[in-house]
């Protein structure tokens, strides 16, 4: 984009993350927005406690400057905010709710991570992302690289790289980081994980775009209604297949991931108890930082659904109304065809051809006739020779829900969440298919029958269960079943 003055002009008086910071009041509302939305990572508020906690954020002010500065009331200064002219905040509300919710719109947290960018840090490292550079550089290279022979040879270089390594560590020479590359690689890390949490209400942000223009498309919509829903199943498609869609997806593939999430885990843990990061007293929230990810990919998610939700209803409203016009026609019909009771016109008023009657005599239906009743013979029972073992009749299997239960909750007061295939390593099925399919049962009630944990079915990734079972004649045989991801979570 080139910034020519036209440009920059247009910027100053429509985009909103510029008019925070040349309104005068940008202060109070990177200051208290910062505080409320994005340093605890905090995506939804409702009005009445956003309402006071601004109120004591005025009060305070107040008690500081006078009480001249800040003369409106909270909820005066949120409306405000959320106005078309400013568009700092996003005000909307929850279906089946009748209170607002306020949460930042992506312009905001752009100016708010600008004004962050100001303070000083305690150094600027370059090494860290020459090397992130680099890494990528070598990525795409790498990933684009059709001839075969080249790429072998790439990985036969690692390859040598990681023996000598090897070798080295084995001999005694351990060469460490020292505490300025681990302070500005740890420093590039923070950076990477705050651009990360803001770039998911820009994501929202775009869905939400994408859906207020396919509803523009079918208020203006003229042609038939076929034609309207593969336009509109056209853009739907359009989100998961775009660029966007598929980096999102993917980026949820791997933290979705219990294996990822415990690897990052114990590296935070290792990372943060190092003095030189120490040093650096980085923010609480770093620790979990992975688990804010999580939630705030679960909330795009959710938007995801809301807005495909709405959007049905939105079509079913169409539908309703082309229904209603039928009936209108139909109306108008019985209008003419009563006025011209009265009054028939001369000739053919109407002409419909092979119009006729189906005629059924009642004489020529069929007579109930009763059915013969069989008439059993005295014959005398004898025993016969077949040994038939009726114990296998009684031979029930019932699956203890109550067992996998237990099972899954001792699970998971060791991790915050499991795989099925991964709590099945371990608890192993003992009654074969019927005891897998009691798990996909306990999935599907979620917290009905899981005791509030939850449970989360990823269809985009197919998992391989295996369990041995008997066969008929005594031996060991080995069953597979192929079925999506199934993830519990506390």
């Amino acid at each position: 984009m080139a910034l020519d003055h036209l440009t920059l002009t247009t910027y100053r008086d429509r985009h909103p993350a510029w008019r925070l910071l040349a309104s005068p009041h940008a202060p109070l509302v990177a200051s208290f927005l910062y505080r409320v939305f994005v340093a605890p990572n905090v995506r939804l508020t409702s009005e009445a406690d956003l309402a006071e906690m601004l109120e004591d954020e005025l009060f305070a002010l107040r008690e500081q400057l006078g009480a001249e500065v800040y003369p409106k009331a909270a909820t005066e200064y949120l409306n405000d905010w959320c106005a078309p002219d400013k568009g700092w905040l996003r005000k909307f509300y929850k279906p089946g709710t009748d209170e607002a919710q306020f949460d930042l719109t992506p312009a905001t947290e752009k100016a708010i991570a600008w004004l962050v960018s100001l303070t000083e840090r305690p150094f600027v490292g370059t090494e860290s992302r020459l090397l992130t550079l680099f890494a990528l550089l070598e990525q795409i290279s790498t990933g684009s690289e059709a001839d075969p022979a080249r790429r072998l040879e790439e990985l036969r270089r690692k390859r040598d790289e990681i023996d000598a390594e090897i070798g080295r560590v084995l001999s005694g020479d351990v060469p460490l980081m020292d505490d300025t590359a681990i302070k500005d690689r740890f420093l590039q890390f923070q950076q990477l994980a705050r651009e990360l949490l803001s770039d998911f209400r820009q994501v929202e942000h775009n869905f939400r775009q994408l859906d207020r223009s396919v509803r523009e498309k079918i208020a203006l919509w003229d042609g038939s209604k076929g034609a309207l829903l593969d336009e509109v199943m056209g853009e739907r498609d359009a989100i998961g297949d775009s660029d966007q869609g598929r980096s999102f997806r993917a980026f949820w593939d791997f933290l979705m991931s219990s294996r990822r999430q415990e690897e990052l885990s114990a590296r935070l843990d290792q990372i943060l108890g190092l003095p030189a990061v120490a040093a650096l007293k980085p923010e609480p929230r770093t620790r979990r930082v992975h688990h804010d990810w999580l939630e705030a990919g679960e909330h795009t998610q959710r938007t995801v659904a809301q807005l495909s939700q709405q959007l049905r209803r939105f079509l079913d409203d169409r539908a309703f109304q082309e229904n209603r016009r039928i009936l209108e026609l139909l109306h108008g019909i019985e209008t003419q065809a009563l006025a011209l009771r009265d009054m028939p016109p001369a000739g053919d008023v109407m002409r419909l051809d092979e119009m006729g009657a189906d005629i059924a005599l009642p004489q020529e239906r069929p007579l109930f006739a009763l059915h013969a009743k069989p008439r059993l013979a005295e014959l005398v029972l004898e025993d016969g020779d077949d040994d038939i073992d009726t114990a296998r009749l009684f031979d029930q299997h019932v699956v203890d829900k109550t067992r996998l239960r237990e099972a899954l909750r001792q699970a998971l007061r060791q991790q915050s969440q499991i795989s099925l295939r991964a709590l099945l390593e371990t608890q192993p099925l003992q009654q074969g298919l019927a005891e897998l399919v009691t798990w996909l049962e306990l999935a599907h009630a979620g917290s009905r029958w899981l005791d509030g944990l939850r449970a989360t079915v990823d269809d985009d990734v197919q998992e391989i269960i295996e369990w041995a079972m008997q066969d008929s004649d005594g031996s060991t045989v080995r069953r597979r079943a192929r079925m999506p991801r199934v993830i519990f979570a506390r």
